[in-house]
Formats: C-alpha cells, structure tokens, sequence
C-alpha cells in the first residue's frame, strides 16, 4: 500500500509582508503551521526559501522535500512555547562536548584529534570567553562552571527561530562548540561537518567504508548544511 500525500491543491506560492515578518500565501491564503499558528517568519529571505519548496511541489506534496518549512513550522510550534528548556538542553552539550573527549590510542588518531579539534577550542575561548578543556578517555569529566555558564547565556540569547536551527546544529555534531562555529561566517560549514565526524573518518581509513553507515552520514550532513543556512537566512537582510 502506498503512503498517503496530499495533492497539490494551489498554482503559486508568494510572498508577503505579515505582522512581525513575512508570510507565504499559497493562491493569497496564508499558511498555517500544523498548530494552526499563522507561518511567520522573521526575514524574507527564509519566506522566499520556503516558497520555493512549495513551487517545487509536483502533483502531491512531499514534506521531506520541504526543509526550510519544516524548520519554520517546529520554530513556532515546538521551539518558542519552550524555548528556556530548549536552551538549557542543547547548552548541556557544554559539559559532554565532542571536542573535549579525545582518544588514547592510537598515536595517530590522538595526534589528529589535537591539530583539528585543538583551533576549535581555542576559537571559542578568543572569541566567546569560554575554554572548554580536553580529556583522555571516555569517562565523563565536568568542564568548569564558568565557560559552560557564558555558552548557556549565549543559547538562551537565540531567538526560537535562530534556537531550531541551533538545534540541529549541535545536535547532530554532539558539541556546542562546533554549533557556535557554525553560526558565524568565519568556519565553512562543510569543514565543521568533517571535523565532527574525524573519528568516523578515521575508523574508515582503517577498515573502509560501510554503504549503510555512509548513506545514513550523508542523510545527517545534508541536515546540518540545511540549519547553517537556516540560521544564516534567520539574520539575513
């Protein structure tokens, strides 16, 4: 049995200026998220993206094909109405960031882990204030209260926009400091995604690639590349 989808009921997606943001209409009926709240978002620049999805509908409609709405209707829906416990979850990647926890052996790996990860950390104590220490082994060691504390006052700063994308962000690479990076423009989104999975790379090296765990990368990678550019187009003119 096939899976239901919803036929493709509109001819055009546009563009309006809305209280608080922009808004798409499909045939100058605005959207609604699966809430039932007006689809707002803060910049055109994500309403255009947004439109363009539902352009790019065929004759039914996909939303797996449909990112930019996706990530705007679970801002609205699930991020703003709990948007400090949000925060406090994500900040929580401080403690236990993928950057800090580096391997013992082999020589090879530890060397590599310190000439890549190593920038990342001194990235966010110059321009954050906050260090966050590295640690040998698997075992949990707590990172001092201060850098975890101005991580956390940054989290909560997001708007519920910003906050979803951010989300993803650190949640797909485990460290907070590799979803701080990803918000500006001084790292390449692409280079952060690699340096996330160096161990996995590295494992690969050894014993070659496994299709599965390769596809199922790849699906993760195009989701990290879609919240940077959410987040991007969040602060776009």
């Amino acid at each position: 049995m096939s899976e239901w989808a919803p036929r493709r009921f509109y001819k055009d997606a546009t563009v309006e200026e809305a209280e608080g943001g922009f808004i798409v209409h499909l045939d100058g009926r605005p959207l609604r998220t699966p809430g039932k709240v007006p689809l707002v978002v803060p910049t055109r620049a994500i309403a255009e993206a947004m439109a363009e999805e539902w352009r790019a509908q065929a004759e039914k409609i996909d939303p797996r094909t449909m990112p930019f709405t996706r990530t705007a209707n679970s801002a609205i829906d699930k991020v703003a109405p709990q948007h400090p416990e949000v925060a406090d979850m994500l900040a929580e990647y401080g403690d236990s960031d993928l950057l800090c926890y580096r391997a013992e052996s082999p020589a090879e790996l530890v060397a590599r882990q310190a000439e890549r990860w190593d920038p990342l950390l001194d990235w966010a104590a110059r321009e954050m204030g906050a260090r966050l220490e590295p640690r040998a082994g698997i075992m949990h060691a707590s990172q001092p209260e201060a850098p975890l504390r101005i991580l956390a006052e940054r989290t909560h700063g997001f708007t519920p926009f910003e906050l979803a994308a951010f989300h993803d962000l650190v949640a797909l690479t485990g460290s907070l400091v590799l979803g701080f990076a990803a918000t500006g423009q001084e790292h390449d989104a692409k280079e952060l995604w690699a340096l996330s999975r160096l161990d996995e790379t590295f494992q690969e090296e050894l014993w070659g690639e496994d299709e599965e765990a390769q596809e199922a990368a790849e699906i993760k990678r195009q989701a990290f590349l879609h919240a940077h550019r959410f987040f991007a187009l969040c602060q776009a003119a």
